[in-house]
């Protein structure tokens, strides 16, 4: 059973809907077309442990609560209203929610005027209105919705890659789910930073281990977060960040191009200090179209078994180099051999960025937030 990677550590307000990757699918045969020039293609490969912070594009549902209205009765207005975990929240009587703190404001003020709210929410891509009126929580003397929500999250993870020429990254390798509900996060806004590897806890048989990390230097922001796919998060980023094993961009392989056989990955271990690691593909998956789980790799290293216990998480977004080229990045963990895992396409991190394949345009900007 496999694992995400992302050690990510969610704060008491971050957010989510549901998001799917921006890679085109491709219309003609690898070898052809777009394909073509993307062979071409060179970048920096990454392995540099990075800190996350985002913010959503609205304030996350992640749950509900009863509030004590009377020695008799509990009640919680916000599941009354039909609204579930997992619902992103836009506006409430037509004031745009750009963070948490503006809930309570509201509901307050609708709470005093015996006044329902309407929220604005979106679920499933689709947008809808509930109709719902504050109840006065008796214990702590508030008025409240009966619900869990957040609007931030933080959390550790590995730079895959940065394209020079494009002032972009990629990173993580699969999409940032929210913790409670499960969903994609939709990113208004973020940025990564450095961040430092203080211990690990190794990974066992039925219990994937994590890297313990703590961020540096947060005013010297590396990248902005512009959106979060399946094939992880990208934004822009203005200079190859320090500690990196690559001063000068190298090959890309094409998903066609990943054989079985030995290749090495880039990871920390240990502070910041990037390592490359021995491994062995064995077996790769014929893609055409973008789609997660490219590959299945094995740890061969006997020093990252050492200090880890094979894959770990956050170590998700660790570049696969193989003969020299980057193939891909580490995303998952086989939770029952923790030694195995997966990982996805160099290819479809690179179209998701606006790198290869869109006319070196980012994908779909998702700031609302």
């Amino acid at each position: 059973m496999p694992g995400l990677l992302f050690a990510f550590f969610l704060s008491l307000s971050g957010i989510t809907g549901p998001l799917q990757s921006y890679a085109a699918p491709l219309d003609t045969p690898p070898d052809k077309a777009v394909q073509g020039a993307n062979r071409d293609l060179k970048v920096i490969p990454g392995g540099q442990t990075i800190g996350v912070k985002v913010k959503s594009a609205g304030v996350l549902v992640v749950g509900h609560h009863l509030i004590e209205v009377s020695q008799q009765s509990k009640l919680s207005p916000g599941e009354n209203s039909g609204l579930l975990p997992g619902d992103l929240m836009i506006s409430i009587d037509g004031v745009k929610l750009d963070e948490v703190s503006k809930v309570a404001e509201l509901v307050e003020r609708a709470g005093k005027a015996h006044k329902p709210l309407a929220i604005v929410y979106k679920r499933a891509g689709k947008e809808h209105t509930a109709k719902l009126t504050p109840a006065y929580d008796r214990n702590d003397k508030v008025w409240r919705l009966g619900l869990y929500i957040r609007d931030s999250a933080a959390g550790v993870g590995t730079l895959t890659f940065y394209a020079p020429d494009q002032g972009v990254y990629g990173a993580l390798g699969h999409v940032i789910t929210d913790m409670n509900t499960g969903t994609p996060i939709v990113v208004g806004s973020g940025h990564i930073v450095q961040s430092s590897v203080t211990s690990i806890s190794k990974s066992q048989d039925g219990d994937p281990g994590e890297k313990r990390a703590h961020f540096l230097k947060e005013s010297q922001v590396l990248g902005n977060v512009e959106s979060n796919t399946d094939f992880g998060i990208f934004g822009k980023m203005t200079r190859n960040p320090e500690h990196s094993l690559y001063q000068k961009p190298i090959p890309v392989a094409m998903s066609d191009e990943v054989k079985e056989g030995p290749a090495q990955i880039l990871t920390v271990v240990d502070g910041q200090q990037v390592e490359r690691f021995n491994v062995e593909i064995i077996h790769v998956a014929r893609q055409d179209t973008p789609a997660t789980k490219g590959m299945v790799l094995r740890i061969t290293d006997s020093r990252l078994i050492d200090k880890t216990g094979g894959i770990v998480q956050g170590m998700s977004g660790s570049p696969i180099v193989q003969n020299g080229r980057l193939v891909g990045a580490v995303t998952h963990v086989f939770v029952n051999d923790p030694k195995s895992g997966y990982g996805c396409f160099i290819e479809w991190m690179l179209q998701d960025s606006g790198v290869a394949g869109q006319e070196h345009t980012l994908p779909y900007n998702l700031k609302a937030v």
